[in-house]
């Protein structure tokens, strides 16, 4: 089925097509950001989970916006809101992102940011470390003095138990004190190695220049015209096959012998017309075709092979020799053209009538009985039955039902017959 939609819808699959390109083109101006690029700033020593997490909030606020702005004349910070992102990396990395819509551009504002966001953060540590630092030095201070009276005590408790006798409980004692000392002076070790470290936590630095990108970011206007031409191609192809699913036209000759309440005397196979002369048809459908349908059935003849003649005489050979009238469906161009034949062939005996499928009306005829020719696929079962109704009215009794299936042969016409043309025709000419 998908292979008849490709075959018989073609052109308007195309157009879809073109359509999605062109939408996807136009969209490129909200979607597409243009060039990227990042810059990376690694903040030195242990850092928590929040704290990086904050510093990259502070990487993207107003202040530091504002700051970048001024430096490369873009405005305000509002105009950079948009085009700089940051995220939080492995290794105590913040990396910011910069969008532009130039590739020089976008390498200045990346660059810039991260000057100013180390710069920013420097002056905050800077105003707030001193008072940070002053706290943490009395602390320590305070801890120090408590270690030497504690030194101070156990040095005490050590003397007087080795004025003492020699006993077991005294050697414990003592081996007690001795691994207290031990462990206090481990513990000031530590802060004193504390304190030498602690400077250098609040320290950043850029890791080099951004680069400056080759390429526009991803999506880029090629790749958003072609997204939009093969999504709306998708989408059309869908949707004919859904209006297939959904189609409730007759094609099984039980039911529309049961909807007219006639019986089906023939089913006749005729080449599909391409170009209907006597239709009006409008400028989409002439350069489209979708007014015609997609799902006719493909043989493998040429178009000479198919001898509708044939038919039409055994089917008018089956007719009662009387006056009937031969019914056709507005718009049904195969069924006019078959009912056209059908009543040369019969001579007098046949009229052709055509009537609106949507509210038939049927004319009294001095007729004794109406022959439906109907196209296959093209009618519900409540059109064939308000066409058997309208019959019923007009006190007319439907004798029977011809089927005309257009196809459409897969191979070109005979080449014999061509040549004999082209030989009486230069046989003709002086």
């Amino acid at each position: 089925m998908i292979g008849q939609v490709l075959r018989g819808r073609w052109r308007t699959l195309v157009v879809l097509a073109l359509l999605g390109a062109l939408v996807g083109a136009g969209s490129s101006m909200i979607l597409s950001p243009g060039y990227r690029t990042t810059s990376n700033v690694l903040l030195q020593g242990p850092r928590e989970a929040d704290e990086l997490l904050t510093q990259a909030e502070v990487a993207t606020s107003s202040v530091v916006l504002d700051r970048a702005a001024a430096v490369l004349g873009r405005g305000s910070g509002a105009d950079l809101r948009d085009r700089v992102s940051t995220t939080v990396a492995q290794g105590n990395v913040i990396t910011i992102a910069a969008t532009d819509d130039s590739a020089e551009h976008a390498q200045q504002v990346a660059d810039q940011v991260a000057q100013e966001f180390v710069k920013y953060s420097t002056q905050v540590l800077a105003s707030t470390g001193d008072a940070a630092v002053k706290v943490a030095q009395e602390r320590r201070e305070t801890l120090r003095q408590q270690v030497a009276q504690t030194n101070q005590r156990i040095s005490e408790l050590t003397q007087k138990v080795s004025d003492g006798t020699t006993s077991v409980e005294t050697v414990q004692l003592r081996t007690e004190l001795a691994a207290l000392r031990s462990s206090i002076e481990q513990a000031m070790s530590t802060l004193n190695a504390t304190d030498t470290t602690s400077g250098g936590l609040g320290s950043m630095v850029v890791m080099g220049a951004a680069q400056r990108p080759t390429s526009a970011a991803a999506p880029t206007l090629p790749q958003l015209a072609l997204g939009g031409a093969a999504l709306f191609f998708v989408f059309g192809l869908l949707g004919h096959l859904f209006a297939a699913r959904t189609d409730r036209r007759l094609r099984d000759e039980d039911e529309i012998r049961a909807a007219l309440g006639g019986p089906v005397l023939a089913t006749i196979d005729i080449p599909d017309i391409a170009d209907d002369p006597e239709a009006n048809r409008s400028l989409r459908a002439k350069l489209l075709g979708d007014d015609r349908p997609w799902n006719i059935r493909r043989i493998d003849v040429t178009p000479d092979e198919i001898d509708g003649d044939v038919h039409y005489r055994r089917l008018v050979s089956r007719l009662p020799q009387r006056r009937l009238l031969v019914l056709v469906a507005e718009g049904d161009h195969a069924a006019r053209t078959a009912a056209t034949r059908i009543a040369e062939l019969a001579g007098r005996w046949f009229t052709v009538v055509t009537v609106a499928p949507a509210r038939p009306v049927v004319a009294d005829q001095t007729a004794e009985g109406v022959l439906v020719v109907l196209g296959l696929g093209t009618r519900t079962a409540w059109e064939l039955v308000g066409v058997a109704e309208a019959c019923a009215d007009a006190g007319l009794a439907v004798v029977g039902a011809a089927l005309i299936r257009p196809v459409r042969p897969t191979r070109p016409p005979k080449l014999e017959k061509q040549a004999g043309k082209d030989r009486q025709a230069l046989a003709g000419t002086p």
